[in-house]
């Protein structure tokens, strides 16, 4: 199927315009779907931007056709618990609430849930709660194992 990073580019100037950034592009069911994941900064992605994105996306492959099969396009949101893939991203994840996994343990957890409170280029700085008290760790970006959003509940 078609290569990701020229779609990627090829679909740039309408994430542009509806401004959002994309999060993944993955072709399912043995190639025959094309899905297009995307969010914008207050990770508000609703059925109206879909279809608006989607709508203008189909402009794009009708006018330079770069797909010759046969296929379906599906345009999304990632999630409200999508996970974290690009660590440079937790700067802009400042007062969300995630849930992470750790290499290495921090005070003996190997899973945190918290808000981000600060991220550098080295580490980010996570509130939690243990028990009834706010306590606060720094997680090195290289014992990071997994991470995504969290829905506070």
């Amino acid at each position: 199927m078609e290569n990701i990073d020229k779609l990627t580019k090829l679909f740039q100037p309408v994430f542009d315009e509806c401004h959002v950034r994309l999060y993944e592009i993955v072709w399912l069911g043995n190639e025959k779907t094309l899905q297009v994941a995307i969010d914008n900064d207050a990770h508000a992605i609703d059925l109206d931007i879909c279809a608006e994105v989607s709508e203008k996306l189909g402009v794009v492959l009708d006018k330079y056709d770069p797909i010759k099969e046969e296929y379906s396009l599906e345009v999304c949101s990632p999630g409200a618990e999508r996970e974290i893939k690009d660590y440079a991203e937790f700067e802009q994840l400042v007062d969300e609430y995630i849930y992470v996994e750790l290499k290495e343990p921090f005070k003996n957890m190997v899973e945190i849930t918290g808000y981000v409170r600060s991220a550098s280029v080295d580490a980010i700085e996570l509130e939690y709660r243990d028990k009834a008290v706010k306590r606060t760790a720094t997680i090195e970006k290289n014992n990071i194992r997994f991470a995504r959003l969290a829905i506070k509940l």
